[in-house]
């Protein structure tokens, strides 16, 4: 593991606590602006990943979000309590039920999704292009990796220095 060496950070010492800058900015940003007035972020990251993925089951959108069953039929509850999402029987196991968003939902979803990329715009107004892709690269290659690590199953075996897995 790499340490502040003679007052150096090292590349993981920056990324951790880097990273939890970046979670207290994202939390003052949700505070301190409307980007999830109509909806909370878990309202909007289950109708965003029904809007991108259609419609599924509670098992499925529970380990799309990284919940627990329990937890995403809570939250499908209220969604649909809401207007935004609707229920219906699975046609191949009519125990099991089908999740999908409502036009109401979407539209709050989409309202949201606007107001959160006008917020960012703004704020990384004087960023380069370049710069807004690598950061949209590096998000999305974290984000990835901590899915692949923690929602789709087995941890793959981390990397040593020069790149090959261990055990290889």
């Amino acid at each position: 593991m790499e340490s502040v060496v003679d007052g150096e950070a090292g590349a993981l010492d920056v990324i951790e606590h880097q990273a939890a800058v970046l979670v207290r900015h994202f939390e003052l940003l949700s505070r301190r602006t409307d980007m999830h007035d109509g909806l909370d972020r878990a309202e909007y990251l289950l109708l965003r990943t029904l809007a991108v993925s259609g419609p599924q089951d509670i098992n499925t959108l529970a380990c799309a979000l990284g919940l627990d069953p329990s937890t995403a039929g809570r939250q499908v509850a209220a969604l649909q309590a809401e207007g935004l999402v609707a229920r219906a029987p699975a046609a191949s196991d009519r125990r099991r039920s089908i999740v999908t968003p409502t036009e109401e939902g979407l539209r709050r979803m989409a309202a949201v999704r606007e107001r959160r990329t006008e917020r960012t715009a703004a704020l990384l107004a004087d960023w380069s292009e370049d710069d807004l892709r690598t950061l949209g690269v590096m998000f999305t290659k974290y984000n990835a990796t901590v899915a692949e690590h923690f929602l789709t199953g087995a941890p793959r075996e981390p990397a040593v220095a020069g790149g090959a897995p261990r055990g290889v």
